[in-house]
């Protein structure tokens, strides 16, 4: 059986003397590499320059075509046929590979940041676009989400890892009246957003 880390290993220890770095991952669609400041862009993006500045930027994360596909490497480090998504988020009855959804037996990152015990030294949040978990029609009920999502063929991020998660399961949407719009496990309800709601 497996010990769990002390408290000092557990805080970082030896190999992060100043405590476990906060790790923060940003996938922007339709975005150009140099569209940002701290890649060469003409555009003042001060805050995105900060973490960039302070932090890590990865140049080798390519663009797989797609919105899905993309996400589903970054969130998994494999290429997007590994990970279910070889195309888009529908089933192309071809196999695993084209499953349209992320694999069970696949990891995202945030599954591995939690580590396989109880005693996991990070807390996962994600903001925004899933969009690796099946289709989720623009146009479904919220009852139709609230049942769909977490099946089998609709994996949500609370199940691959995510502690918390505000934003939409499907792909684009309206910003006004986002469909499967979702705070953790919960649809919200498109019925109860203010008129000047903006996600």
């Amino acid at each position: 059986m497996e010990t769990p880390p002390s408290t000092d290993a557990a805080a970082g220890g030896e190999r992060f003397p100043g405590g476990r770095p906060n790790i923060i991952l940003i996938l922007a669609d339709d975005l150009g590499f140099s569209d940002v400041g701290c890649f060469g862009s003409e555009i003042d993006t001060p805050n995105i320059d900060s973490l960039a500045k302070d932090g890590v930027r990865f140049t080798q994360m390519y663009n797989c075509a797609r919105c899905c596909p993309s996400r589903a490497s970054l969130l998994t480090g494999m290429y997007p046929h590994q990970a279910g998504i070889g195309h888009m988020v529908y089933d192309a009855n071809v196999g695993p590979a084209y499953q349209g959804y992320l694999r069970k037996d696949v990891q995202t990152i945030a599954e591995l940041l939690k580590g396989p015990c109880e005693h996991s030294i990070y807390e996962t949040a994600m903001f925004g676009k899933w969009h690796v978990g099946s289709e989720y029609p623009p146009d479904a009920s919220d009852l139709w989400v609230q049942q769909t999502m977490g099946d089998e063929k609709h994996p949500t991020p609370g199940q691959k890892g995510f502690d918390h998660f505000y934003g939409t399961l499907g792909g684009g949407g309206s910003y006004y009246q986002p469909p499967s719009l979702v705070l953790n496990n919960r649809v919200i309800a498109k019925d109860l957003l203010s008129k000047d709601y903006y996600y």
